[in-house]
């Protein structure tokens, strides 16, 4: 008797182990598993989100809709300004606001985006018009803004902008 006890001691010890960590380490395969089966998102939406979003970054310049920047730009943004000014969502508000250029013309064109994960990168070239002190003003820029993807979309965490020859003075 006491044989069959000690078999179906050491029978169960060995065939139900209690590992934990076995069962954590199945619990992860599981969870990635879960998400690598999900459906990836839509590339070629994301990169059309983005696009979108760079020509309206145009649109609210040329308006100077400050609304926009508030929904569209975090709150910690800081990019560099076409005069390598470091600017934040404040200062960057502001220099929409005082509209000391009025814009004819306001296009953002030849724009290219890159996705990593959560993150996209887009590059792009601005051409404006406009009238400045009464004189008219022309002037091309190429522009970069990054952006993180949250729940709520898409938002700009920082920006590079880069003023292209002839130099000519704007506030942007």
């Amino acid at each position: 008797m006491k044989k069959i006890v000690v078999l179906l001691t050491v029978a169960l010890a060995l065939s139900s182990p209690l590992h934990p960590q076995e069962d954590e380490r199945q619990a992860r395969r599981e969870v990635c598993m879960d998400a690598c089966m999900r459906e990836r998102p839509n590339v070629d939406l994301q990169r059309e989100e983005v696009v979108a979003l760079e020509k309206e970054t145009a649109r609210a310049i040329q308006l100077g809709d400050a609304t926009f920047f508030r929904r569209v730009y975090s709150d910690d943004f800081s990019g560099v300004s076409s005069h390598g000014q470091m600017v934040d969502k404040a200062g960057l508000i502001a220099a929409v606001r005082a509209q000391e250029i009025k814009y004819e013309s306001f296009t953002a064109s030849d724009v290219k985006v890159r996705l990593y994960r959560d993150v996209a990168v887009a590059t792009s070239s601005w051409s404006l018009r406009g009238l400045l002190n009464g004189q008219l003003v022309n002037s091309q820029m190429r522009v970069m803004h990054v952006y993180m993807y949250s729940g709520g979309g898409y938002r700009v965490v920082t920006s590079q902008t880069t003023l292209l020859p002839p130099y000519i003075q704007q506030p942007l």
